[in-house]
């Protein structure tokens, strides 16, 4: 069997060579781009096939770091391929509270941990370290659904006092994602604002919102939900390497066109913009939300926090070695010489001259497309409180 070397965190790690079936970073000319750190194994091809990230290191919490190692006896080959499994989590509250002063909401539902879309640049990656889980094939294959989020949602809806303002869903891990179909959590989710007439803005990848167009279009007459597709770019072939289970381009562009058709407010996330990758489609894809419909746009710079730094080396090294360094050094540029800048106001959009370009470039662009010309409002006026099971209807 292949042998699982540990070492302490914080402690130096000598270079790994690459065992059978894997491959490594080593520390020549690409190991300086990659940055100071240990080397990291990569998973092998077969194993990770359909997924976003190349390799599965121990979460930043842990005690241990965890290295698959080949004992000589020609065993990694015979491990099995990364499985989607999903645990069923049964969380004490399903609204979650934040204080961010950049961002437009205050509150926000997140119906799954974990994301099988596998995403390799996804923000929210890190956050699965919280499971004691790696930020990398964990994170898109190890999920986690919020069972009983219906019924947690009435009953938080109906406290005393409770006020409505805009419910953000799919903010952290997308709400749509494919187990999305036969968990249904999110359509729960969506039945009881419904019912309530509450608020609700909607960020997904998925295609499969248009399952739930029954619920989103009477609740659009209503001002009560506005819908966000993420498209990060128009080549097909790139968004399969960097967003392998995703909705395909054409899919999101077309879901866009049937919400807006539907009556249903649409925005399109330019999201996120990947300097040297995908920058020079920002005006491509704006045409191409006009033409579907699309209202609102906004966009999000790369971010790279924590296990994600080193999470997007391996894959930029194994897709696109030749544009490593320069991408590397663009998005340094934004975030004064480092990778990231969590600074609020600075995360989303990084600053410097690069980044004053994208921000130009952008306004041009929705200007040009009349885009972001009118912004729709979501409505509070209407929210009635739910009746929780076995609650108590009011006499008035």
């Amino acid at each position: 069997m292949p042998s699982i070397k540990m070492s302490a965190k914080n402690r130096p790690v000598p270079p790994i060579l690459p065992p059978q079936g894997f491959s490594s970073f080593d520390h020549d000319g690409s190991a300086e781009a990659m940055g100071d750190h240990p080397a990291k194994v990569v998973v092998v091809a077969d194993r990770r096939r359909g997924r976003g990230a190349l390799s599965n290191g121990s979460g930043r919490l842990e005690p241990v770091s965890r290295v698959i190692e080949d004992d000589g006896w020609d065993n990694l080959s015979g491990l099995e391929a990364f499985k989607t499994v999903v645990t069923v989590e049964k969380p004490k509250v399903i609204i979650t509270r934040n204080q961010s002063p950049d961002i437009s909401f205050d509150r926000s539902i997140n119906p799954y941990r974990g994301c099988e879309h596998g995403c390799v640049y996804c923000f929210a990656r890190p956050t699965h370290a919280y499971m004691g889980l790696s930020a990398g094939l964990d994170f898109e294959t190890r999920l986690f659904a919020k069972h009983g989020a219906g019924a947690l949602l009435e009953r938080e809806l109906s406290a005393p006092g409770y006020q409505p303002r805009m419910i953000a869903i799919g903010t952290n891990t997308d709400p749509y994602q494919p187990i999305e179909r036969e968990h249904r959590v999110m359509r729960e989710v969506l039945e009881v604002l419904a019912k309530a007439n509450h608020p609700v803005g909607i960020v997904t990848k998925s295609a499969l919102v248009l399952r739930d167009l029954d619920l989103l279009a009477p609740m659009a007459a209503k001002g009560l939900v506005k819908v966000a597709l993420s498209v990060t770019t128009l080549d097909a072939q790139l968004a399969r390497r960097m967003e392998p289970r995703a909705a395909t381009p054409a899919k999101r562009l077309d879901a866009l066109r049937q919400l807006s058709e539907a009556g249903v407010p649409t925005m399109v996330m330019v999201a996120p913009i990947v300097p040297a990758l995908n920058d020079a489609e920002i005006e491509d894809i704006l045409d191409c939300a006009q033409t579907a419909g699309v209202q609102e746009a906004g966009y999000v710079l790369l971010r790279l926090p924590h296990e994600l730094r080193d999470l997007f080396r391996e894959w930029l090294l194994e897709h696109y070695p030749g544009k490593l360094r320069h991408i590397l050094s663009l998005v340094q540029s934004t975030r004064g010489g480092k990778d990231y800048d969590a600074r609020w106001g600075v995360r989303q959009t990084g600053e410097g001259a690069y980044a004053a370009l994208i921000a130009k470039r952008f306004q041009l662009a929705c200007q040009r497309s009349a885009i972001n010309k009118n912004r729709s409002k979501l409505r509070n006026d209407l929210f009635v409180a739910p009746v929780p099971q076995g609650g108590q209807l009011s006499l008035f």
